[in-house]
């Protein structure tokens, strides 16, 4: 029987799975490279690898100077003593490993506990149908509060919606998929991934030297706004493209199966209580910023450019995290007794582990790649060639996205790939005077689109099994002009997330562009050049 031939869709799905698989462990692979910048670097002192450049004075109206940039040699027995002395500091002092130990110790409060996922059933089961798409869509968008974990939510959600709705449960599941999946990086609220992303940046302007100050909230106008136009955007490629082309349902709504996923008398008590803590929270803030001498103002009596608000931003969040989640954590049981409470935390911080087995490798790694000047020398060769070019800002943040979005799919980890960009990125922006905000922006933009993309995505095994029950229902409906069931499988799930991805990404890059455009402020206290 001769074998049937692959489309080039598949053809193109089987090299990206080949090549991701091939990648090692994120901890190995930053071992490797650590070994290869340790190589590199003696290689090139050896050569007398060397840039020099024109630098502008940190002082106002001082005058600038030439700088001349060599390679380290990290070989050398001055670095290898200070290796091996100095890495337990270099590990616990990584800005973005305590940044987001906070963070996911704090986020279990509304997420272990529950609260966040009653919070959208709640909502979406009062979503009118006419809306039920972009209810679905929006909170889709914003589960990735919940990191990982709301990827699985929202895809099991979307998915009982739509069936309950007399919808294509299929339509639900990747909608669900792609909205939190491939909107990771958006939200209405300050998350990991802000506070993560925001201290790998801020370690690298702090090894440079730079007086400029990050914090996880400098993306979070333009991410609070793509929340809303990723959700339009989602409902109307859904309901004019996706509908159409897989089939829809007869809209007969399943009454039993919307009560089935409705909270419960607790969960509804624990929601009251976690309203009540979220107004605490409020007063509380009210007074440490509204007074004209209130603690959270900078010496002049405001906010920006720089304040104790913005930098204590990651607390700040960790505390309204905790006054919502803690008093629903009670009003459910949850939390009887102080141990009760340490365990939240304990879960919270569980899911911090893969992150703090590949800090341990990636910290030396960007320690030694700032110490050996070899990424740096690269970035200013890169800023004088776009110097001499004169491409312009937008430009070069178009480029980030575009490298980002296509090494995407082969590195799933968000963290780990801002870890190895970033240093070559960061500078390079530095350099041009351009905020490091809008490298990192430019880059979220590209690793979220297409996380969806990937056939390493965890998700997908889940996916398939959800779909696969659901079609052993007879819940999937035919598709237009078809007399028989299609198998699911990996090419069902590309068939339809690849745009989807698409889709995403226009929508980002757009608004990207209007942003720069429009001279529109991305986070508060951040401007295009410094």
């Amino acid at each position: 029987m001769e074998k049937e031939k692959k489309s080039l869709m598949n053809r193109f799905i089987d090299i990206i799975e080949k090549g991701g698989n091939k990648l090692p462990h994120p901890f190995i692979l930053f071992g490797i490279l650590l070994v290869a910048i340790l190589v590199l670097s003696f290689i090139f002192s050896q050569l007398g690898t060397s840039i020099t450049y024109y630098s502008a004075s940190k002082t106002a109206g001082a005058a600038g100077k030439e700088v001349t940039v060599k390679v380290v040699n990290l070989l050398s027995a001055d670095n290898l003593r200070y290796l091996i002395t100095k890495y337990p500091d270099i590990y616990v002092g990584y800005t973005p490993l305590k940044l987001t130990l906070v963070m996911m110790a704090t986020t279990a409060f509304i997420d272990k506990t529950g609260f966040f996922e009653t919070l959208m059933k709640k909502y979406l089961l009062k979503a009118p149908k006419s809306l039920i798409t972009f209810a679905v869509a929006f909170m889709a968008v914003n589960a990735n509060l919940m990191s990982d974990a709301g990827t699985y939510f929202s895809l099991a959600i979307g998915g009982v919606i739509f069936h309950a709705m007399g919808r294509n449960p299929l339509i639900g599941v990747i909608l669900g998929y792609a909205g939190c999946s491939g909107g990771f990086t958006a939200n209405l609220f300050l998350a990991g991934t802000d506070a993560l992303l925001a201290g790998i940046t801020e370690n690298i302007v702090e090894q440079m030297g730079l007086p400029v100050a990050i914090n996880p909230a400098i993306n979070y106008f333009f991410m609070a706004s793509a929340t809303f136009f990723l959700a339009i955007t989602l409902t109307l490629f859904t309901e004019k493209v996706v509908c159409k082309m897989v089939g829809d349902g007869e809209g007969v709504v399943d009454r039993s199966l919307l009560e089935k996923y409705k909270p419960t008398p607790e969960q509804e008590k624990g929601l009251r209580w976690s309203a009540y803590g979220f107004l605490f929270f409020l007063a509380v803030m009210a007074l440490l910023t509204v007074p004209q001498d209130a603690i959270l103002r900078n010496e002049a009596g405001g906010f920006l450019p720089k304040s104790p608000l913005f930098q204590g931003i990651t607390m700040i969040i960790a505390f309204l995290f905790v006054s919502t989640g803690m008093p629903y954590a009670f009003a459910t049981g949850q939390i009887k007794k102080g141990r009760d409470l340490a365990g939240i935390l304990n879960a919270g911080l569980k899911t911090a582990i893969p992150l703090m087995t590949t800090t341990f490798m990636a910290c030396v790694f960007i320690d030694m790649v700032n110490k050996s000047n070899i990424f740096r020398i690269v970035a200013i060769a890169g800023a004088e060639i776009l110097k001499g070019a004169d491409v312009g800002v937008l430009p070069l943040c178009l480029l980030v996205i575009l490298v980002t979005t296509l090494v995407n799919p082969f590195m799933t980890s968000g963290s780990s790939k801002w870890l190895l960009i970033a240093p070559m990125v960061v500078p390079m922006f530095a350099i041009l005077h351009v905020h490091p905000a809008y490298a990192q922006l430019a880059y979220r933009i590209g690793d979220s689109c297409t996380n969806i993309c990937s056939p390493l995505h965890s998700a997908l095994p889940v996916i398939i099994g959800l779909l696969e029950e659901y079609q052993s229902e007879g819940l999937i409906p035919l598709r237009p002009g078809e007399t028989e069931q299609r198998d699911i499988g990996m090419g069902t799930i590309f068939s339809l997330t690849i745009p989807y991805s698409m889709v995403l990404l226009s929508t980002m890059t757009a608004m990207f562009i209007v942003w720069m455009l429009l001279d529109l402020p991305i986070g508060p206290g951040v401007t295009l050049y410094i």
